[in-house]
């Protein structure tokens, strides 16, 4: 009885562990923000990050929303994906592992603790210091990138609105990502977006 009671209690411990290192996000901030055609206007592309500050929890949960969230009763997301399909997914990669983003739930799930940084370098050092890469991932060959596209300036007008600094890349080790982050089949990381606060 006794060896059935520790069995159970270590089961259950390593139960608790495991979703340990999940993140729940607080809400999202869905009111306010700039004027559209400003924040449209202040859009750009930029590579300097202040590396030694990592996102608030809030700006990491309002940026998420506003990438991939979920915008109405009925499961529509802020962003169009063909037939409505919604066959992509939203990753985030930090220096405390790379997580999947689940929008019901206001959840990060992680699935490993590892700093993957390195893999998103690709010469451009500057990536290192970006705080959070978000990953698009799919394995729709025919609209996965359009889904990444819009998904991707929506993170980029969030940006612009935040005063944070951003910029899309492809440049990254794919296959090493695929295998690190346990995908299979076709599905495969089709953009990134790193994104932070800017450098003083």
């Amino acid at each position: 009885m006794k060896k059935w009671c520790l069995g159970a209690l270590m089961m259950a411990t390593a139960a608790v562990n495991a979703k340990a290192a999940d993140i729940a996000l607080p809400s999202p901030n869905t009111a306010g923000g700039g004027a559209l055609m400003e924040v449209i206007g202040a859009r750009r592309s930029q590579r300097n990050f202040d590396a030694k500050r990592n996102l608030s929890e809030q700006d990491l949960a309002d940026l998420l929303w506003a990438t991939w969230g979920i915008s109405s009763d009925k499961g529509l997301r802020v962003v169009p994906t063909a037939r409505n399909l919604q066959n992509i997914d939203l990753y985030v990669l930090r220096a405390d592992g790379v997580y999947l983003y689940e929008a019901k739930g206001n959840t990060l799930k992680q699935l490993t603790n590892r700093d993957l940084r390195s893999l998103m370098l690709k010469g451009q050092q500057f990536a290192f210091d970006a705080p959070v890469h978000l990953l698009f991932v799919t394995d729709d060959a025919r609209f996965g990138d359009f889904h990444a596209g819009s998904m991707y300036q929506n993170a980029g007008l969030f940006c612009a609105d935040r005063g944070l600094s951003c910029v899309v890349r492809a440049m990254y080790d794919a296959d090493e990502l695929k295998k690190e982050m346990g995908l299979i089949g076709e599905n495969k990381v089709v953009m990134s977006m790193a994104i932070g606060y800017p450098a003083k």
